[in-house]
């Protein structure tokens, strides 16, 4: 047997190695035994992208933006809780007088509200703005005696707020165990509440005689 080393011309190439198809070396792929070599954290975080962030400029201008909105919406935001809290008020006052009528129907006594200036008595020139009382007046003088519960204290509003009443309700308000309001010499009992803000339209509540409360808008500005 004979063996020929050396190149082989391309003329004595047979077909077989003529039609052999020529391969081209290809990278390996990667694996995760590659993956977990360089670390957990080549997968979780990649490369940060080029350019991202803001300029000096860009920072500006949209601080500037911010700093013009805020000045717009500022005093719009202050006037809103201004006229949350004024209508919050009124509301408190109305919720005190229908609370007193429905437990003087239900207690069968005559029940009160007054002014108060300490929270445990009645004051009349204190006036409503300095808060009130609403008691079980168990006979019917008008004062709040040790034995007579007190059902609810209402402290003054935030400064600013005033309640003035006119004169039928000015001192106090008295529900009968009808539910009908009653001065504590029986005469019929109706009257108003206005409640005002500087800045804010007025805000009225509103007793008839029948013991009924209703709150009412106005367009009248409050004064300063």
């Amino acid at each position: 047997m004979h063996y020929t080393f050396g190149n082989v011309n391309a003329n004595d190439r047979s077909p077989e190695m003529t039609r052999m198809p020529h391969r081209v070396a290809t990278p390996p792929l990667a694996t995760a035994r590659d993956d977990h070599a360089r670390g957990p954290s080549a997968a979780r975080h990649p490369a940060p992208a080029a350019g991202t962030g803001f300029t000096l400029v860009e920072l500006t201008i949209v601080l500037a933006i911010a700093s013009l909105l805020l000045a717009v919406a500022a005093p719009a935001y202050g006037d809103w809780i201004a006229a949350y809290q004024l209508r919050n008020h009124a509301e408190q006052l109305a919720s005190s007088m229908n609370l007193a009528r429905s437990e003087a129907i239900k207690r069968g006594y005559r029940v009160n509200l007054c002014p108060t200036a300490d929270t445990r008595r009645c004051a009349d020139a204190a006036g409503w703005s300095a808060g009130w009382l609403v008691w079980v007046d168990a006979n019917r003088d008008g004062r709040i005696d040790d034995d007579e519960p007190v059902l609810r204290v209402e402290r003054a509003a935030v400064p600013g707020i005033r309640v003035a009443a006119n004169r039928p309700v000015e001192d106090y308000v008295s529900f009968t165990a009808l539910g009908s309001a009653r001065l504590l010499n029986g005469g019929l009992q109706m009257g108003t509440f206005t409640v005002c803000r500087p800045g804010q339209s007025a805000l009225k509540v509103v007793l008839a005689n029948s013991g009924r409360v209703r709150l009412e808008k106005t367009r009248d500005p409050c004064g300063s």
